[in-house]
C-alpha cells in the first residue's frame, strides 16, 4: 500500500493533533498515530482515550488501508526534512512503514491498527455552533482558574452552560472563581456540561488564526468539536459542579477603579518580595490612593509603592495572594478594572470597567489573612 504527500503539509497537520499524545500511555499502541488510506483520502487519528483528534489530509493514493505509526520517530523525520513530496509505502503484513524521500529512506516499524481503540462516536443529542474567536476567549479566561485537584474531578474542568439567553464559562479552584458569559451564543434548550482542562488546552492551541465557525455536539458521556479538517472528541467530565452563584456576593460597598497595566506592573514587581509560599501582598486603600505592598520576614525582604485610584465607599487594608491577581488581570484586556470588596475577609471581585456589548467577565479572588506588619 502506497500514498503520496507533502512532507511539510503532513507535518502541519499531525502538530496540530499530536498534543493529545502522552508518553507511556495506558495502552502502549496510542504512542501511534493511526493512518486510515481511502483513496486520495487519509484520516490520521491520535488518542489518550480520554480526548481524540481527528484530521483529514490530502494524498495521491489509489489503495486503502490502515496502520498504526510511531507518532515521535515520524514527527521528529518530517521536522528535519525539507518541503517535498514524500512516497509512504507500507507493508501491512509485517507492518512496516518507509518513508522515500529526495534525500533517502526511512524505515520505521509500526503496529496493528486494529489493536488501536475506537473512537466514540457522538450522538448530536445537543449541537451547537460558536466562533473560534469567541470559543478561544472563552477558554482563555477561564482554563487558568481550574483545579488540579483530582480529588475534586468537576473543578479540573470548565463548566459550560448553554441557555436560552448567554452561554456561561465557569472555572474555580476553591481560591478564585472566573465567570465568563456571552450573550451572543445561545441555544434553544438549557444544557451543562462540564469539560476537561486538558482537551480545552489542546482545543485552545489548535483552534484556526482566523476565525471560522466550530460546531459543537455532545452527549452525556462525549463532546465533538468540528472545525475545517480537524476533529475532537473528549470524555466529559460526569460530577456534580459546585453551587458557585452562591459565592459571588450581590453587591460591593467598597469599589476602587484602576489602570489594568499599571496595577498589574505593579503587582509583578512587588510579588517579588513576598514571601514564596504565601505570595502575599497588601492593599492599602485610602481616599483617590492605593498602596501596594509584601514582606518576606523570613528574608527581610520588602516593597512597597502607590498608585492613584478612584475610590468609591470606605478605606480598606487586604490581603491578596499576587498570583492570582497577576494571572487575572494578564487574562483582562480592558484599559480600566474595578476591584469590589466589602470586608478585609470576604471575597473581592475584579471586573473590567468597559464592557463589551456581548461580554460580561467577573473574577472573584478569596483574601488571604494579613500578616501584622507595620
Amino acid at each position: 500500500m502506497k500514498f503520496i504527500v507533502n512532507s511539510s503539509y503532513l507535518l502541519k497537520q499531525l502538530t496540530n493533533i499530536n498534543g493529545v499524545i502522552t508518553t507511556n500511555p495506558v495502552v502502549p499502541i496510542l504512542e501511534n498515530f493511526l493512518f486510515e488510506i481511502d483513496k486520495n483520502n487519509l484520516t490520521v487519528t491520535a488518542s489518550d482515550l480520554q480526548t481524540s483528534m481527528i484530521t483529514e489530509i490530502v494524498i495521491e493514493s489509489k489503495e486503502k488501508g490502515s496502520i498504526a505509526v510511531p507518532a515521535r520517530i515520524l514527527l521528529d523525520t518530517l521536522k528535519n526534512l525539507p518541503d517535498q513530496p514524500v512516497t509512504f509505502s507500507i507493508d501491512q503484513a509485517s507492518y512496516s512503514v518507509e518513508i522515500s524521500s529526495d534525500n533517502g529512506r526511512y524505515k520505521l516499524s509500526g503496529e496493528n491498527a486494529t489493536d488501536f481503540p475506537k473512537v466514540p462516536s457522538v450522538s448530536n443529542d445537543f449541537s451547537a455552533s460558536v466562533s473560534s474567536d469567541v470559543l478561544a476567549k472563552a477558554i482563555n479566561n477561564s482554563i487558568f482558574a481550574t483545579s488540579s485537584d483530582e480529588l475534586r474531578p468537576a473543578m479540573t474542568g470548565v463548566y459550560v452552560n448553554l441557555g436560552e439567553k448567554n452561554t456561561t464559562f465557569v472555572a474555580t479552584d476553591g481560591h478564585r472563581l472566573v465567570r465568563y458569559r456571552r450573550s451572543d451564543v445561545k441555544s434553544e434548550t438549557n444544557n451543562t456540561i462540564i469539560i476537561p482542562r486538558k482537551a480545552l488546552n489542546i482545543l485552545k492551541a489548535t483552534l484556526p488564526s482566523d476565525n471560522t465557525d466550530v460546531s459543537i455536539d455532545f452527549n452525556l458521556s462525549n463532546a465533538f468539536f468540528k472545525f475545517g479538517n480537524i476533529r475532537m472528541i473528549c470524555r466529559l467530565i460526569d460530577e456534580r459542579y459546585p453551587d458557585y452563584e452562591n459565592v459571588i456576593p450581590a453587591s460591593s460597598t467598597i469599589n476602587m477603579t484602576i489602570n489594568r497595566v499599571d496595577f498589574l506592573s505593579s503587582l509583578k514587581r512587588i510579588s517579588i518580595y513576598a514571601n514564596r509560599t504565601t505570595h502575599q501582598v497588601r492593599l492599602k486603600i485610602t481616599g483617590s490612593e492605593l498602596q501596594v505592598s509584601a514582606e518576606d520576614l523570613d528574608f527581610s525582604n520588602e516593597a512597597n509603592e502607590r498608585l492613584s485610584c478612584e475610590h468609591e465607599g470606605e478605606d480598606i487594608e487586604i490581603g491578596f495572594n499576587a498570583k492570582f491577581i497577576i494571572e487575572m488581570l494578564s487574562n483582562l484586556q480592558t484599559d480600566q478594572i474595578k476591584l469590589g470588596m466589602t470586608a478585609p475577609n470576604k471575597a473581592g471581585l475584579i471586573t473590567p470597567a468597559e464592557k463589551d456589548k456581548d461580554e460580561d467577565i467577573l473574577m472573584l479572588v478569596m483574601p488571604v489573612m494579613l500578616n501584622q506588619y507595620v
